[in-house]
């Protein structure tokens, strides 16, 4: 795919490593619609960081979790762009020992990570099909849920699933839409690590050190530019995984 030109998609785009992906994407002539959830500033500052690179941009909040919410934004991008790039991108990464665990707590981080992703995959398929066109869809999963790191149980499921659901739908929206996973290691620093547990982490990564956003944001790139890969998932990690 020729991607200036063309029309994206991305959820939580107000988050670190998405706001560099829409970013990478702006810089090669994609035009955005950000979907964020509250954090207004930071979605008026993107914004205007897109427009500055030459692509246009539209800003929309939502809750994710609601399907109302997800109606509107399939509803208000009609009068700005037919999109042909999904990026499900919107998550909530939390730490949450299995004794404070409850069933409401699993429901919510799955609405967000996993169901609100696949909601978002069928409308937008939906929309494609009805269009007549072809497109990509990028699931951002997570390289943890090869580690599995005590009590993120409930996250890791969410986005194991995610991944999951990259190689059905892969199969079932071929050929016209291709649908693939990026899945990034250590970019960010979770607030409360010490110095003493990031060298212990760096070390176990053969690249020696911490990724960077931009990597991620150019697996995701290449992904949506390549016509022959679908139902992959790309791990940049520098090897933690291995």
């Amino acid at each position: 795919m020729d991607i200036k030109g063309k029309t994206v998609i991305i959820t939580g785009s107000t988050g670190k490593l998405a706001r560099t992906i829409v970013l990478s994407l702006a810089q090669a002539g994609v035009n955005c619609i950000c979907v964020y959830h509250k954090n207004k500033k930071a979605a008026n500052a993107l914004e205007s960081a897109i427009k500055k690179n030459g692509a246009r941009s539209l800003s929309l909040a939502a809750d994710l979790t609601k399907p109302q919410d997800v109606e509107k934004i399939f509803t208000k991008i009609k009068k700005f762009s037919q999109p042909e790039i999904l990026i499900n991108a919107a998550a909530v990464f939390e730490k949450m020992p299995s004794e404070k665990i409850t069933g409401d707590y699993v429901r919510k981080i799955f609405d967000l990570n996993f169901t609100s992703a696949m909601v978002m995959t069928q409308k937008f398929a939906a929309l494609l099909k009805k269009n007549k066109k072809a497109g990509k869809i990028i699931n951002i999963t997570d390289a943890t849920i090869e580690k599995h790191p005590k009590e993120y149980s409930v996250y890791t499921a969410s986005k194991a699933a995610l991944e999951s659901a990259t190689i059905s739908l892969a199969k079932e929206l071929a050929p016209n839409i291709t649908v693939n996973a990026v899945a990034p290691g250590v970019v960010h620093w979770q607030k409360g690590v010490t110095v003493e547990q990031k060298k212990g982490i760096l070390s176990r990564i053969p690249a020696g050190r911490e990724g960077l956003a931009e990597e991620v944001a150019a697996a995701v790139k290449f992904l949506i530019e390549n016509d022959y890969i679908t139902g992959q998932t790309i791990t940049v990690d520098g090897g933690w995984t291995l």
